[in-house]
């Protein structure tokens, strides 16, 4: 930061060199709280105490961040004030234990491994749906357009698949099904292989599918759109089809662009189910616009989507050149649960933490789950120091007892999956969440 002196700025050049090295990084943190800078001493200790959990120097420089300031001595004038000292305080001077949960539960990682995903379907603290924003388009070389203004968001994401922890499985079928022939594009025009097409996610809420889509953009170096129902739909008539349509254009003129569908079943419902004749059309709109005007015009658009409930998509979406590949994204499996526990974990104070007994104890957890299950332990934590007035580490009893607290959100999913997989399964459509079903004895 601007402000900071040469010394602090030097430390901090030196610990991002090295940031295995504990002492360094706790003498960064002591003058960080000696400076006033609570928060980013608070930072810093955690970050030693994941690499030293017993550290004694470590624990008592945590103890003092988040310690109440010490009360001013009976025979102090009141006049000149004492300098603040670290920690929270309320308006009135007295301690306020709300800013002591901020400094001890808000040391968290702005992204999870799966994001996850969104509200109702990212593990990823990752990425909250925020409605359309005014946003300059981008053009097909990636520069900044000033011709026209779009109210549709084009970035870019620098995930990978590499940053998914797990989900082996779902990475082999995802670069089979989807991603060999778009990087192979010598092999892909010596087999006739058109790049028309998408691919369509669905799984129980939660798996990380948003994140999913945007490590797909990743790969391919392309610009990235996420679109919900709430992004199109309009009260007034027409207008949401001519939503869909700028959406779209937008997307060709960005290209190669990674266009994500989010919640299709409400956005491309089946239309035999819908009453609102708007509703209906605007899903014509949407028909139209996969198959594109003309053979040439989705050239370069790679449309994904993702859906909690794919049997209430109309049919006519998953006609071969629409989104006619699926792919089932099921709960974390265990070295997938075991990196995002880690990664929930990273920068809040734990010691004793066996993260991978706790990734075997939660089978079918999602990675929404997951976030929460930690997030509970911290709470539990937090107020036991709150209560004691000493600030203590995040233990395995935190987590252990968290675990008793949170359950599986995936079990309603499954419930109406399976009758689905078993009665409603024409053409095969279901096979691999039978074969899951199956594994999992819960057929």
């Amino acid at each position: 930061m601007s402000d900071e002196s040469p010394l602090i700025q030097s430390l901090r050049t030196a610990v991002a060199a090295a940031p295995a090295d504990v002492p360094l990084r706790l003498h960064l943190a002591g003058l960080l709280l000696d400076g006033g800078r609570g928060q980013d001493a608070i930072s810093e200790v955690a970050a030693a105490l994941q690499r030293d959990p017993g550290n004694a120097e470590a624990q008592a420089l945590m103890a003092r961040a988040v310690a109440p300031p010490a009360p001013p001595a009976a025979s102090a004038p009141a006049a000149a004030p004492a300098p603040a000292a670290p920690g929270p305080a309320s308006g009135d001077g007295s301690y306020d234990w709300r800013r002591a949960e901020g400094e001890l539960a808000d040391v968290v990682p702005p992204r999870f491994v799966e994001t996850p995903d969104d509200p109702g379907d990212s593990e990823h603290p990752e990425h909250p749906d925020e409605g359309p924003r005014p946003h300059r388009p981008l053009a097909a070389d990636g520069s900044d357009d000033p011709g026209e203004t779009s109210a549709w968001e084009v970035e870019r994401t620098g995930v990978r698949l590499a940053d998914i922890g797990g989900m082996d499985e779902v990475k082999e079928r995802l670069d089979a099904a989807f991603l060999a022939p778009m990087r192979n594009p010598e092999l892909r025009k010596l087999y006739g292989k058109s790049l028309r097409g998408g691919l369509l996610m669905y799984g129980p809420p939660g798996c990380g599918k948003t994140y999913i889509a945007r490590a797909v953009a990743g790969e391919l170096g392309a610009h990235f759109m996420s679109v919900s129902i709430s992004d199109v739909l309009d009260m007034w008539i027409g207008n949401s089809e001519r939503n869909m349509r700028e959406l779209f254009q937008t997307a060709r003129r960005s290209a190669p662009c990674v266009l994500f569908l989010d919640e299709l079943d409400a956005l491309g419902a089946k239309r035999s189910q819908l009453r609102h004749s708007g509703l209906r059309t605007t899903v014509n709109q949407l028909l139209a616009e996969l198959d594109g005007v003309d053979a040439e015009a989705n050239e370069g658009l790679f449309v994904l989507a993702a859906t909690n409930h794919p049997w209430d998509v109309d049919g006519a979406l998953r006609r071969p050149g629409r989104l006619d590949r699926t792919l089932l994204v099921l709960p974390p499996d265990q070295p997938a649960r075991e990196a995002i526990l880690r990664h929930h974990l990273a920068d809040r104070p734990i010691a004793g933490v066996d993260v991978r007994k706790l990734a075997k104890r939660t089978d079918g957890f999602s990675g929404a789950d997951l976030k929460y299950l930690c997030e509970t332990a911290a709470e539990r934590a937090l107020m036991d120091s709150v209560r004691t007035g000493q600030a203590r580490m995040i233990g395995q009893d935190d987590l252990l007892a968290a675990l008793g607290q949170v359950r599986p959100s995936t079990r309603p999913w499954f419930d109406t999956a399976r009758n689905v997989a078993q009665f409603a399964n024409e053409g095969g459509t279901y096979d691999d969440l039978l074969a899951y079903l199956k594994s999992k004895r819960m057929l």
